[in-house]
């Protein structure tokens, strides 16, 4: 099982970025949600000259930017470990709102109830 590590970087022009480092030979395979919907368009490519270190871009889809909170997460396909999460806050200024920590607990709650699911069907066949 290799380590991952996501450090975020910056959000410019629509676009979430953050390096990403492995311990693993292989690229990790990462998915992004909103809404319990993948995110299209998630980029991962490898950066120049260093082993191990992935540059990661999640676009923000249109539809997500309305007013309140909206909260992406972000995945390791291979085990559905969170390696982080990151909200955008539109419309009305929201002072010291806790709408984005409970968005945030809503998609992992989310993706809990998804992968007990598949645990359950997975051993019903068994």
């Amino acid at each position: 099982m290799s380590k991952i590590t996501l450090t975020k970087t910056r959000l410019r022009a629509g676009i979430w970025q953050a390096v990403l480092t492995t311990t693993s030979e292989t690229v990790p395979e990462i998915e992004v949600f909103h809404l319990e919907s993948p995110v299209q368009g998630v980029g991962l490519k490898p950066v120049p000259e260093t082993k191990g270190e992935f540059l990661l871009s999640v676009p923000i889809p249109l539809r997500a930017l309305n007013d309140g909170v909206q909260t992406f997460v972000v995945h390791d396909r291979a085990d559905m470990a969170t390696l982080a999460s990151f909200s955008i806050i539109a419309g009305s200024a929201l002072d010291e709102d806790l709408r984005a920590e409970v968005d945030l607990l809503r998609a992992e709650l989310d993706l809990l109830k998804r992968a007990f699911r598949r645990h359950c069907v997975e051993t019903a066949k068994t």
